[in-house]
């Protein structure tokens, strides 16, 4: 049984569940399942991401298809390709932020639409475990696309900014050593190009997989200091951060405040409706109240769908949705298709910056006031299950809603809550806000439950 495949993913422990070995098998699993003749492939900057992306290409190859390499990219550059290219699959060899010793794969099909977990993920699971491959009689062949891909890339990311509204900007990137650094590049060259006035401070860029300032994971509080540390000293406007595989980015103010995610959803979402009244904006069930509270003021229509990406992806092709995002920074944009992106995110809050005149701390400061939150909180735990059962026990009958669509998410009259288990991590997930109080003592009651 192989132990690699997640919920909407494949992620693994190097030699434990994911090797050289189990990428082919997944390789020439994903050519059977899907049918496909040729399929967009592209990996991130892990030192184990180019054996693995080799297994996959030569699985396909054997199966008689077209390898549309990309080399060194971001998930998101997959994404894009796979429909630009007009391929039957996409696959990126990355585990994104995932701790030294894990690898794995984020896979979608046509038109980049997500795979679904309960079909063909589950066909492609069974083919790789049986270790199936076909009998076409004819090889493939490996194509290096990297270079038209990412100029069309570009092209469309900035598609998304009007340069025109830019004002002169300082902003600090950190691409914490995974891939967003070469791409960056290339838009940063594109935007100069076009006249953006717009200075960037580059830190931790060059791509590199031992990852010598640690695994790129900004959500991490301890991540967070020196990003934060760079935009007062170098007195930027604001600091972008993104992880691995850069399909999350994550934002700091003038004066290094951390801006949760649930925030920035909210500011896209009012950019998006200002755009296209009545839009629907799909958001995670974890933190909900202030993008449902400003989707409803701007007269939009907010959706709630799953947590993760594949989740997402589907919500917004079934509702038409122009903009969707979860509070892990993931950001999701109808006309890229339908996918997330880390880089549209930050083009779009300079925009913001520039048309309002206002500071990024400024945007969100009335949403921070009117619906506090407590930000994740992980718990390791030898049985997830009973800490959940004490507190649905506790808590349950005083609810005034309850949301069991991913996880336990319980309302109250002025707090709620959302307790969840990882897709990704063996973790128990935690977040609480509220209209307008204190988050901390609701954080310490769940706490002394969960813990006990």
């Amino acid at each position: 049984m192989l132990t690699c495949f997640k919920a909407y993913d494949i992620r693994g422990r190097l030699g434990i569940d994911l090797d050289a070995g189990i990428a082919a098998r997944i390789g020439h699993a994903l050519a059977l399942a899907l049918g496909a003749r040729r399929v967009v492939l592209g990996r991130d900057a892990r030192a184990s991401s180019a054996e693995l992306a080799e297994a996959v290409a030569a699985a396909l190859v054997a199966e008689g298809v077209t390898v549309l390499d990309l080399g060194l990219s971001g998930t998101e550059e997959m994404y894009f390709a796979t429909t630009h290219f007009g391929a039957d699959a996409g696959v990126c060899v990355t585990a994104s932020h995932n701790p030294m010793d894990w690898n794995g794969m984020k896979m979608v099909g046509a038109g980049s639409a997500p795979l679904d977990p309960a079909t063909t993920m589950a066909r492609i699971k069974a083919l790789a475990e049986a270790g199936k491959t076909g009998t076409k009689g004819q090889t493939g062949s490996i194509l290096d696309v990297a270079t038209e891909a990412r100029a069309a890339y570009v092209d469309r990311v900035l598609s998304f900014v009007d340069v025109a509204a830019l004002r002169p900007m300082k902003i600090v990137v950190n691409a914490g050593n995974g891939a967003a650094g070469p791409t960056f590049d290339a838009i940063a060259a594109e935007l100069a190009a076009r006249g953006a006035p717009l200075a960037f401070v580059r830190l931790h860029h060059d791509p590199d997989g031992s990852f010598p300032n640690g695994i790129p994971n900004p959500l991490l509080p301890e991540n967070r200091p020196v990003t934060a540390q760079a935009v007062v000293a170098h007195g930027a406007d604001m600091g972008v951060a993104w992880d691995g595989d850069f399909d999350r980015c994550f934002f700091f103010d003038h004066q290094g405040g951390f801006i949760d995610g649930e925030y920035v959803v909210g500011l896209l979402a009012q950019a998006f409706l200002a755009r296209e009244p009545g839009a629907a904006i799909i958001h995670d069930p974890r933190i909900i109240w202030n993008t449902q509270d400003i989707v409803a003021r701007a007269g939009g229509r907010a959706v709630q769908a799953r947590t993760g990406h594949a989740f997402l992806k589907q919500a917004m092709r079934e509702h038409g949705a122009v903009y969707g995002g979860e509070m892990s920074a993931h950001h999701y944009f109808r006309d890229f298709v339908a996918c997330d992106s880390g880089m549209i995110p930050w083009l779009l809050v300079a925009e913001l910056i520039g048309r309002r005149g206002q500071p990024l701390a400024d945007l969100v400061a009335a949403m921070q006031a009117a619906f506090p939150s407590s930000g994740e909180i992980n718990f390791h735990l030898a049985d997830p299950g009973a800490a959940v059962a004490r507190v649905r026990a506790a808590w349950e009958p005083k609810a005034l809603h309850i949301d069991t669509m991913d996880g336990l998410g319980l309302s109250f009259a002025d707090w709620r809550f959302s307790l969840r288990a990882s897709n990704t991590e063996p973790v128990l997930r935690l977040n609480v806000e509220t209209r307008g109080g204190p988050v901390a003592p609701h954080v310490d009651a769940l706490r002394a439950l969960i813990e006990s």
